[in-house]
């Protein structure tokens, strides 16, 4: 039997792969198409759908590839439901050779239909942190 904590896991840094990326189509299969979100681009309102999020992906991804690192997580399964939530560090190329460092603090909702895990629901928040 596969340890659900590290499943979640490997799935919710696939997830920020994709988006960093810029892969619609592995975006996609992680998500459910009835995904529900709260983050800063929404400027407070509860996104409903994948149709918000297929906008940034049509821009193109960055020049630089992001580098995601999940910080700190905690997992709590609940059945065929599990909330994962974490501090994601990213790191990000500078033209001209800096780098800067940005951090959000994430939970992600995942439900399990069978043997798969979807991703149905996330809130992020930019960092209170320095």
């Amino acid at each position: 039997m596969t340890d659900p904590t590290a499943e979640l896991l490997q799935l919710s840094q696939r997830l920020l792969d994709a988006i960093a990326d810029g892969d619609w189509a592995a975006y996609t299969e992680l998500c459910d198409p009835t995904l529900t979100a709260f983050e800063p681009e929404a400027l407070g309102h509860l996104v409903e759908g994948l149709d918000f999020h297929g906008f940034y992906f049509s821009l193109g991804g960055a020049r630089v590839k992001p580098r995601n690192t999940i910080c700190t997580p905690h997992v709590r399964v609940m059945g065929d439901v599990a909330v994962v939530a974490y501090y994601r560090l990213t790191q990000i190329a500078e033209e001209g050779g800096g780098a800067v460092s940005r951090g959000t603090e994430e939970t992600r909702v995942w439900q399990r239909t069978g043997k798969t895990w979807k991703h149905v629901h996330f809130h992020r928040s930019p960092s209170q942190r320095g």
